[in-house]
């Protein structure tokens, strides 16, 4: 029989204690630094392209002007006289010149006036001819004492009304005539068709729209401005415009004239400015809306590519002591302009902004700057992250 000594037998408390000190050393093993996290960030290579140097710039601000673009010289050619159209010549968009022939009406019926018109008139002309022989013949009977002066003025009478009858005549005949030519529609001016309207076979009524007709090197911006900012505005005031659907949206004009009374229904005053580039602004009827330009003040500017936003919040990153550093910034109004906001607080004249930044920026990261041209703002910063 094996003698076995009395060992103590480990309490459930002595199980709890060697388990928890086990869980702390897996704990601890696990909590060691890491040799990658511990490791310093690259510096962020900074190119001249990719930094911004704060300064002063002009900022506009003034009345908020909406509207479109239309032509000063346009035409709305209409039917003159009751016809089928027989035939279109041009399409929209396409150049005219003054004088080319544009819509051509039937004018059979007003032909067969005409004609009846020239009979008129012909025969009028005899009759008138013939009394005035007649008259001339009592006349110098008259003077020989062969007729009496009753014969004598009943043949003036005769003339007179015959006179009258072949000026009446003429006038239908001109009348007849300009009716015809009412059946060719030419173009007043130079210029291109913005609207065809009627088609061959079409039935033209008197006042009927055929064509629209505009001088496309006439075009001005026909805007209007809120009734209680009138007061602010000048004949000759530069004016931001941002025409939609522009070759060039952003275009400068100034103001040609400012109405003297408010529309009672808008409350709004209408405003003509003319374009500096009139050429830009070559499609009529396009919407756009700007600014008069009737303060200028120099303040510091930001472009919304520039800056970040958390929020309402806006941050600019800065270089400051060879680091980087997440600046907030507070933004006053944008220039319509240029599109940039005022800086009111957070920046200072001659400090250095990141263009684009990226959002793997980090704060403290060490800059190096570089003047070689390499890649854009926007690549480079986010290899800082």
């Amino acid at each position: 029989m094996t003698h076995r000594p009395n060992l103590p037998r480990p309490t459930a408390r002595g199980l709890l204690t060697f388990t928890a000190l086990a869980v702390l050393l897996a704990l601890s093993a696990c909590n060691k630094p890491d040799a990658d996290q511990t490791k310093p960030l690259p510096p962020l290579q900074l190119r001249v392209e990719d930094r911004l140097i704060m300064g002063q710039s002009d900022h506009s601000s003034g009345p908020l002007i909406t509207g479109a673009v239309q032509p000063e010289r346009r035409a709305d050619l209409r039917a003159e006289v009751s016809a089928i159209v027989q035939q279109v010549f041009k399409e929209n968009g396409e150049i005219v010149h003054k004088g080319d022939l544009l819509v051509r009406l039937d004018a059979t019926s007003i032909r067969d006036s005409l004609t009846s018109a020239q009979e008129a008139a012909r025969a009028a002309q005899e009759a008138f001819e013939q009394a005035d022989r007649q008259y001339q013949r009592q006349k110098q009977l008259q003077a020989q004492g062969m007729v009496s002066l009753q014969a004598l003025e009943d043949a003036q009478n005769r003339r007179t009304a015959a006179m009258s009858e072949r000026v009446a005549s003429d006038a239908r005949l001109v009348a007849a005539r300009q009716q015809v030519a009412r059946t060719e529609v030419r173009a007043p001016f130079d210029g291109v068709v913005s609207e065809r309207q009627v088609s061959s076979g079409d039935t033209a009524q008197v006042g009927k729209a055929l064509l629209k007709v505009i001088d496309p090197s006439s075009m001005r911006f026909e805007g209007y401005v809120s009734a209680d900012r009138r007061g602010e505005l000048k004949v000759g005031q530069p004016v931001d415009l941002r025409i939609n659907g522009a070759v060039n949206p952003k275009l400068e004009g100034r103001i040609r004239r400012i109405d003297v009374a408010a529309d009672p229904v808008t409350r709004q005053v209408a405003l003509l400015v003319d374009f500096v580039d009139a050429k830009q602004a070559a499609v009529a009827g396009l919407y756009g809306e700007g600014h008069v330009r009737t303060t200028t003040v120099a303040a510091l500017m930001l472009g919304e590519a520039d800056m970040q936003r958390d929020g309402d919040r806006a941050f600019a990153w800065v270089v400051k002591d060879a680091k980087l550093h997440r600046q907030p910034i507070v933004l006053g109004e944008r220039d319509e302009r240029s599109g940039e906001f005022v800086v009111k607080s957070g920046l200072a004249s001659g400090d250095m902004v990141i263009r684009n930044p990226s959002r793997t920026l980090v704060e403290g990261t060490a800059v190096q700057q570089s003047a070689a041209v390499a890649k854009p703002a926007a690549s480079a910063a986010s290899t800082g992250g």
